[in-house]
């Protein structure tokens, strides 16, 4: 009976193995509700919000079809000025990240290497949406909000279980309908969007925004309805997780807010409303007050494409991890570097962006007649070819940004447990190669 139970078990993990199934096999549907960051997170700070269907794949960005085997599915939602449509699907990797393969992710970013990247995909994939500039040029427009929304910002997840019946319906209905741009802030923003689709799934599910909203539909609303439909619908399985913002020097995002409370965080709007209008800001500050206090950030778990979303380290573990890691970075001060004295940020500032000959993201930067490149994924990181100062103090850039106290998770237990040996690994390397120049007979690096 073991060896039967044994050998079906293994039939099992083989049949898996070799469809290429993703661990992520339950079917949902997700609300995504993304912070606001740049002009939005300054004066509006609404954010964005989008769906995400874990069955439901893009067969081009206007058009849909049920996942194969092994695929994430599809972001949809609602742009202003793209193309002249209405919605556009994107498959959730390069959404997220703008690479098609999850280990070419990098472990931080800048601004110049984020617009490499979501220019590489858009002459992949995009290209009869967002078409070259005259002269083969990278088109300027709001077609970058299409890919890489984790460089930009933190995004929360809202997912409630599907159906393969409603997955198949609601395909057949939204490739029936016109998709023509029809955007307007008020009325069809991208939170209407999002309404219309959970709506769909399950009626009456999404609301528009309340008094606190002024009756306009907001993406933290939205959110918050889906979470308030699954506490009365305890018999489908919900989950909250949260996709931190990738580290690295593109400026962090704000939290979401609703139209009043962004109103009433604004000092400087609020200050003028009191003087010109003191009925209505006295208004304002009332439906701040007593509105729902909807916290996105509260008790989340991290999302995690190969599996259900991981648990974040405890405060104590990420002090113990940020205590370590300025003991080592207090030693090192006096290391020898060998990338000639340049900082990481330096370096940084210097260099750009290419693919290497495996076609992943490295950084290339000319120091007088020499080329230095740097990795910036988990597995082109540690080269031969590049200094490990670099490569060392990159990774302890991405850790102190993700062990930083926040308002969400910005890893997960098992990521920083990778990170910090990866760290590990190059620190080895680093004192091995420090070593062998110091032998006697070698040149040694310092004098």
């Amino acid at each position: 009976m073991w060896a039967k139970a044994k050998s079906l078990r293994l039939g099992v993990f083989l049949f898996l193995l070799l469809a290429g199934v993703s661990p992520r096999a339950q079917a949902n549907v997700t609300v995504l509700l993304e912070e606001p960051y740049s002009y939005d997170g300054a004066f509006a700070g609404t954010g964005h919000t989008a769906v995400y269907l874990t069955r439901v794949c893009a067969a081009n960005p206007i058009t849909l079809r049920r996942c194969n085997p092994g695929e994430h599915g599809a972001v949809l939602s609602r742009y202003a000025r793209i193309a002249g449509y209405d919605w556009i699907a994107i498959p959730l990797v390069p959404y997220f990240y703008a690479v098609e393969d999850p280990k070419d992710i990098p472990l931080y970013a800048d601004p110049k290497l984020v617009a490499f990247l979501r220019d590489q995909y858009r002459r992949a994939h995009l290209e009869e949406i967002a078409p070259d500039a005259p002269g083969g040029e990278t088109p300027k427009g709001d077609w970058y909000e299409l890919v890489g929304s984790s460089y930009d910002r933190t995004n929360y997840g809202f997912e409630i279980e599907s159906t393969p019946e409603q997955d198949d319906a609601f395909i057949a209905w939204f490739n029936s309908l016109p998709n023509h741009a029809s955007y307007h802030f008020v009325s069809r923003n991208c939170a209407d969007f999002v309404r219309m689709v959970l709506n769909f799934y399950y009626p009456k599910s999404e609301s528009r925004g309340n008094l606190a909203d002024l009756f306009v539909s907001t993406p933290k609303h939205a959110a918050k309805d889906l979470v308030r439909y699954s506490k009365h619908h305890s018999d489908l399985e919900f989950t909250h997780f949260v996709i931190p913002q990738v580290p690295g020097s593109v400026k962090r995002s704000r939290p979401a807010r609703g139209v009043l409370e962004s109103l009433f965080r604004a000092k400087k709007y609020v200050v003028v409303l009191a003087v010109f209008h003191p009925f209505i800001a006295g208004g304002v500050l009332t439906a701040d007050l007593v509105g729902d206090r909807f916290n996105p950030a509260r008790n989340t778990s991290v999302f995690s494409l190969t599996g259900e979303p991981q648990s974040p380290p405890t405060s104590l573990e990420r002090r113990a991890y940020l205590k370590e890691l300025q003991t080592e970075a207090a030693g090192e001060e006096h290391g020898v570097r060998d990338s000639g004295g340049i900082t990481l940020r330096k370096f940084i500032e210097n260099a750009e962006p290419e693919f290497d000959a495996e076609g992943q993201a490295v950084l290339q930067a000319t120091e007088g007649h020499n080329t230095m490149e740097l990795g910036v994924t988990r597995a082109g990181l540690q080269t031969d070819d590049a200094p490990m100062d670099l490569q060392e103090e990159l990774m302890v850039s991405r850790l102190k940004q993700t062990l930083a106290k926040s308002r969400a998770p910005r890893i997960s237990r098992n990521e920083l447990r990778e990170d910090w040996q990866l760290l590990e690994k190059i620190e080895r390397a680093n004192q091995a190669r420090l070593s062998s120049k110091s032998e006697p007979g070698s040149n040694s690096v310092s004098q």
